[in-house]
C-alpha cells in the first residue's frame, strides 16, 4: 500500500463526483490504511415494498460495489471498474440511516478485492458482500 493516504476530505471528494453518490447522500466518515466507513441516510425512494418499507436489494449491493471500490481509493491506490461482486443479505434494511464499512482484502496491480457490510442504525447486519475491482495499471 501507499505511505502517503488520501484524507478523508479527498475521498469524500472523489465520491461526490458521482451524481449517483451525491444523490444517495453518501457521506464519508473514516479512512484508514485498509478500511472506510460511510453513511448514508434513509431516503423514501428506496423503498420497494412499501408494506414493511424496505429498501431494494439493488440498493443495498451497490453500497457493497461503491464502497468496496471507494476502500481501495482510500489506499491511494486507483480502481477503475468491477470485475465481479457477491452480495448476501441478511435482513431487510426499513428506514434508518445506513453505516456501511468497507475493508480491502487484497491489493492487486491488475485486480484487488474488498469486502463490505451494510448495518442499520442500531448495528444489525443488513447486507455483506465482496467485490473484485479492476486496478489502473502503473505506466510500464
Amino acid at each position: 500500500m501507499n505511505a502517503t493516504l488520501p484524507d478523508r476530505a479527498f475521498v469524500q471528494e472523489a465520491l461526490e463526483a458521482a451524481p449517483f453518490h451525491r444523490w444517495l447522500g453518501l457521506s464519508v466518515t473514516e479512512t484508514g490504511a485498509d478500511e472506510i466507513k460511510l453513511l448514508m441516510p434513509w431516503r423514501d425512494e428506496l423503498v420497494s415494498n412499501p408494506k414493511v418499507q424496505s429498501a431494494h436489494g439493488g440498493v443495498l449491493a451497490a453500497l457493497i460495489d461503491l464502497t468496496g471500490f471507494y476502500a481501495l481509493l482510500a489506499t491511494g491506490n486507483m480502481p477503475v471498474a468491477t470485475a465481479d461482486l457477491r452480495v448476501d443479505y441478511h435482513k431487510i434494511a426499513t428506514p434508518g440511516a445506513l453505516t456501511i464499512v468497507g475493508k480491502v482484502i487484497r491489493l492487486g496491480t491488475t485486480l484487488s478485492v474488498a469486502e463490505a457490510s451494510v448495518f442499520n442504525s442500531t448495528g444489525g447486519l443488513l447486507s455483506s458482500g465482496r467485490g473484485a475491482y479492476r486496478m489502473l495499471r502503473a505506466p510500464s
